[in-house]
Order: structure tokens, then sequence, then C-alpha cells
């Protein structure tokens, strides 16, 4: 803390954080109706209304129990809200809270963790800013659940509308023009100092061969054409789990486009699809195929960091992929929306690394080669269930950050994971060879 930084500068600051995420989280859900809150919209994802309860149990258990040392406020909900001990697949038949309860615990474990705040002070800097930012990756989860509930008439788009006036820009990249990044040293992960989760650390100095890397995401326009030309129906392009993925799943588009993929669903309906848009819900089973169609494959995640941050006049990784400055959103990506969707690559030069590779966050997740797992040195902190229950356990991993992530979540070490044959969440393609 410097001179001029107050212990009142600090806590008001992660005040105004936990504040944000929660009006994010409202908003998100108002005039959703309390029967679609219950609802099991989707196996895969939990009833809209226990990601509300949960968000409160994790803050209870962590601002209150953990920070302050005093009993949960509710500790007969750990179980029901408990995200390991409860799969997704289950949650719908918990006890959890209804809606007007849900909000009311939100209300209540945040007036005792603010109380508890202002009475020592100050927060625990780590625990407040990981409370914060659960709260927004809880955001993004719910937003898939909109998603894929296909909910007519989303009310949260109203109060963001006309939110991404860049839609209407772009530079024509399809996400076929590559880029060369030349071999040598980078480092990847987050450093010792600043938040960061613990598959992010320890920071890591690694050597990487040379390689190409698109300079977008995959347009939707580009993706047709793999469609147009049998991209589904020529088992050569895709690895044999994938192969019987397809076929088990009839999969023939991404999801979320119409049959005569003319239009595809964003959160309130159905728009009319946009050929330099990014393409978006697709598994990492589908981003292979196309790879390979293009004679291409997926990046590493070393490979799409090295991409990203790696400055090779300074020597040394950048914060973000154009320096040192938080990202904006508007001029750097387009991030923090609750309804909007990817728009037209090349809309966000600012936002262009060193090596001119753009759009890598704020568009779309991107699926890469690597498997999840611990770098070398890594240490569980401050739990295992957030990483390490998951190392080895066939997830891939991805990269970047997606038009539904906060600005404050995303950087270009954060590690994201899911099973490859998923495509509820934001994730397109970028390719590499």
């Amino acid at each position: 803390m410097t001179a001029h930084t107050t212990q009142n500068d600090v806590l008001a600051r992660q005040l105004d954080a936990l504040g944000e995420a929660r009006r994010r989280t409202l908003l998100l859900v108002e005039g959703i109706s309390d029967q679609d809150l219950r609802r099991v919209h989707s196996p895969l994802m939990s009833p809209l209304v226990w990601d509300l309860g949960h968000i409160a149990a994790f803050e209870d258990l962590w601002l209150v129990h953990r920070f302050a040392g005093l009993r949960l406020l509710r500790d007969d909900l750990a179980i029901v809200y408990d995200a390991f001990e409860t799969p997704r697949a289950h949650r719908g038949d918990l006890p959890f809270l209804e809606p007007e309860a849900a909000l009311e615990y939100l209300a209540d474990v945040r007036d005792h963790a603010t109380s508890l705040m202002r009475e020592r002070g100050i927060g625990d800097g780590a625990l407040h800013e990981m409370v914060a930012r659960h709260e927004h990756q809880h955001c993004e989860t719910m937003l898939q659940t909109i998603q894929l509930a296909r909910l007519v008439g989303y009310p949260a788009a109203a109060h963001h509308a006309g939110a991404s006036a860049a839609k209407a820009s772009g530079d024509g990249t399809s996400g076929l023009e590559l880029l060369e990044v030349p071999a040598g040293p980078c480092t990847v992960g987050a450093g010792p100092t600043g938040f960061a989760y613990d598959n992010e650390r320890p920071r890591q100095r690694v050597e990487v061969d040379g390689f190409s890397i698109a300079k977008a995401p995959v347009t939707n326009g580009a993706y047709q054409e793999f469609i147009d030309t049998g991209g589904y129906r020529r088992e050569e392009l895709w690895s044999s789990e994938g192969w019987e993925w397809r076929e088990r799943e009839k999969v023939e588009r991404p999801g979320g486009w119409t049959e005569d993929m003319s239009a595809e669903w964003r959160l309130g309906g159905y728009q009319p699809l946009d050929p330099s848009s990014p393409v978006v819900h697709v598994s990492w089973y589908e981003a292979d195929a196309f790879a390979r169609a293009n004679d291409a494959r997926l990046p590493s995640e070393f490979e799409w960091e090295k991409a990203a941050s790696w400055d090779p006049v300074a020597g040394e990784a950048r914060a973000y992929p154009w320096g040192e400055d938080a990202p904006e959103p508007g001029v750097h990506g387009n991030l923090d929306q609750l309804h909007a969707g990817p728009v037209a690559t090349g809309s966000y030069p600012a936002g262009d690394s060193a090596y001119g590779v753009g759009d890598t966050i704020g568009q779309v997740w991107e699926w890469t080669t690597s498997i999840f797992n611990g770098y070398p040195g890594f240490s569980a902190d401050p739990y295992p269930e957030y990483s390490e229950v998951f190392f080895g356990g066939g997830y891939r991993v991805l990269r970047g950050g997606s038009w539904a992530t906060r600005a404050r979540v995303a950087t270009p070490s954060f590690r994201n994971w899911d099973f490859p044959q998923r495509r509820q969440i934001f994730a397109g393609i970028r390719i590499a060879k």
C-alpha cells in the first residue's frame, strides 16, 4: 500500500467490485419468471435459481466463514450449493431455495459480508477478488443457460440495446489468414503478484517452436464453407472420438444455427447469420475437424498465450495483448455484454497483440489442443476443488474470453476448460500450423 493509497481507498475498491458484480447478476435475471428460474432447461446446466443460491453460499463461505471466522449464515444450505458435491445433472432435484428466498439470501450474505469488512476497515484482497470474479463467472454460466433455454424476449437485452456499436465495422478477416510467430522463448502463466487462479501459476519460461496462427477467430462465413463442402460428412476429417460423437448426436451445424443456415439464435431471438462474425457454440471435435479440413490444427495453449501476450521487442509478456492497460470494452474487445454476442472480426484493432493477432479477448473462447493439467510446481490455492480435481480428466483448455466474459476476468493467462463434446459454452475456433 503506497503513501497515496489509504486503507479506505482499498476498502472502497473492494466494495465497488463486489457491488458491480451483484448489479450485473440482478440485471441478468430481472424479468425472468420464477418458473423459468426454477426450470431445468438443460442437463448440462443448473437451474438459474440454483446459481443465485450458489453465488450467495460461496460468498457466505469465503467472506463470512473463512475471512471473519464466523459461522455460516445458512450452514443448512452448504451441501445444496456445493458445486463439487452436486453435479449439474442432479441440481434440479435438490431442495434449493425458491427465487424470492434466493434473492433474500444473496442480500443477507452481502449485508453481513459488507458489515464485516467495514468493521475491520478492509477485506482480504485475494479472497474478496476471488468472490467478485466467481460471481462474474457464474453470470457467464447463467448466460449459457439462458441461451440454451431460448427464453424469448430475454429482458436484459433491452438494457444494453446498441451496446456493440463496433458491430458495423470489421476488416474482412475470415479466420484463415495466418501470421508467423518465430521460434524462441516466452513466459506463460501469471506472475507471483496480483490475483490469479492457482492453475495459472507458477509462471514459467518455455521454448516454443516457430508456428503460424490465425489473425482472427474463424468466421461464420468460413465455417459455412466447411459445411457446404461436406465437412460434417467426411469422416477422414474427424478424430475417431469426434466422428462417433457427431454420428451419435446427429450434429450438422453449430449450436443455435437454423437448419437453412440463414440465422442463429442470439439471446432473446433469432438474428440473420452474420458471415463476418466468429462462429460460436462449436465443440472441440468440430473445431478440430474444421482445422483439419483447412490443412491446419488448433494451437497449443502455450502457442496461444505467446501469440496473445509475448512482446518480442521487450522480451517479456504483456499484461494484456495490447499492453499494460486493463481492457476497455468497446476499444479492446466486445467485452461485458449481457446480450450482444460476437461482432465482426477485426472490429477492435486496438486490441491486437505484438504479433498482430486480434480478437483474442472479448469475442469467443478458443479451443486449444492442450489437456487441462497443472503447471510444474502447481499448488492448490485456496481450495483443491477449483482446479486440481479436474486435472487429467480429459478436459481441453480454452483461452481468451468471450463477449459474455467480464473484463475483470479476461486475461491472457486465464485457463478455461471443458469436455471436448461441449457446445453450450461461447466457444469458437482459431487455427494454427
